[in-house]
């Protein structure tokens, strides 16, 4: 295999237990095997990350997996064509609300429909008469405000005049509905477990329930730093798969992994309440080692959803531009698959 062709190289993540891949792929010394410097640039915005990765601040970042494809369709910024080549993670978002809001409803379980306790929102809401709840989301384009969204729309609750729909991002969370200034979000883990750890908040719906196995964060690069570092980019995955087999080989790694993202550069005490590093059980359920390879089909609904919002504004979804973000194609070159 050819060397490659960056030794250097920063990546953005924002703080999230999906973000555990990257993490583990230095620490563990994965990147380094490949023959990459990587450092990791913690952000706190996904805008923020967005626009690094555009510009070229960042060579690529652990992104929500509508990320890609939106910037390659030019919603909220220019056009920029990015890719996605590799999963990091699937599931991991939970629905949280108040204290006040969630009085009456179920702890999140696998015995429970997530739809009931929307239904006992719905009835809360009926007799409302104060403001409408104010609810955050991380993105416009994210599988957090699509789940919200179709959360609420399952009891049939008036999104546009019964509740305030608004984007905050995710380290902000939690001491925004401590403090007050909204009544529940939907975010990936570690905000909403902390939400309930600090009991300023109930999860009252999971992703993975609303959303079994959808593809939740990648790995996005723009499509000219992919054609001019390929070698680099090839090098990459393989870095990052090695660190999900790895994760997923045993318990111990596991709990050394949690060390490390309890280090201040990553999650900090964000992640202190958690006993263990067990993303695949409730109420999160997040898997962070399965199968990496992207597809088109697998984000179809994902798709859905920007379709829907780019028809209200007189565009269509291309589908040449959804097969090009999400082509297993790099991920298939650097794992000779």
């Amino acid at each position: 295999m050819s060397a490659p062709e960056l030794e250097r190289l920063t990546l953005g993540f924002i703080p999230l237990l999906d973000a555990a891949l990257p993490i583990i792929a230095r620490e563990a010394g994965f990147f380094a095997d490949e023959g990459l410097e990587v450092a990791l640039s913690r952000e706190n915005a996904w805008s923020t990350l967005r626009d690094k990765v555009a510009s070229g601040l960042l060579d690529g970042a652990h992104m929500l997996s509508p990320l890609p494809l939106a910037m390659s369709l030019g919603l909220s910024r220019a056009p920029c064509e990015t890719l996605a080549p590799f999963i990091l993670g699937r599931g991991g978002n939970t629905i949280v609300l108040s204290r006040h809001w969630s009085e009456g409803m179920n702890d999140i379980g696998e015995e429970h429909d997530p739809r009931d306790n929307a239904r006992r929102f719905a009835a809360r809401l009926h007799t409302h008469r104060g403001e409408p709840p104010r609810l955050a989301m991380v993105y416009p384009y994210s599988c957090q405000h699509y789940q919200l969204r179709e959360w609420l729309a399952g009891a049939d609750i008036d999104i546009d005049r019964q509740v305030t729909l608004g984007a905050l991002p995710p380290p902000r969370m939690v001491e925004a509905l401590e403090n007050g200034e909204i009544d529940g979000f939907c975010v990936g883990e570690p905000w909403g477990s902390l939400a309930r750890h600090r009991d300023v908040g109930r999860i009252v719906a999971s992703g993975a329930q609303l959303w079994p196995a959808h593809p939740e964060k990648v790995l996005g690069v723009t499509a000219s730093w992919a054609l001019r570092y390929p070698t680099t980019l090839a090098a990459m995955i393989r870095a990052l798969h090695k660190a999900s087999q790895w994760l997923g080989a045993s318990p111990e790694h596991a709990r050394r992994a949690q060390s490390w993202l309890v280090l201040p550069p990553y999650l900090d005490r964000s992640v202190a309440h958690l006993e263990s590093l067990a993303p695949d059980a409730p109420p999160a359920w997040q898997s962070l080692v399965g199968d990496p390879r992207p597809t088109a089909e697998i984000m179809s609904h994902v798709a859905e959803h920007l379709d829907q919002h780019m028809r209200k504004h007189g565009r269509l979804l291309d589908m040449r531009t959804l097969s090009t973000c999400y082509s297993p194609a790099h991920f298939d070159a650097a794992t000779h698959q």
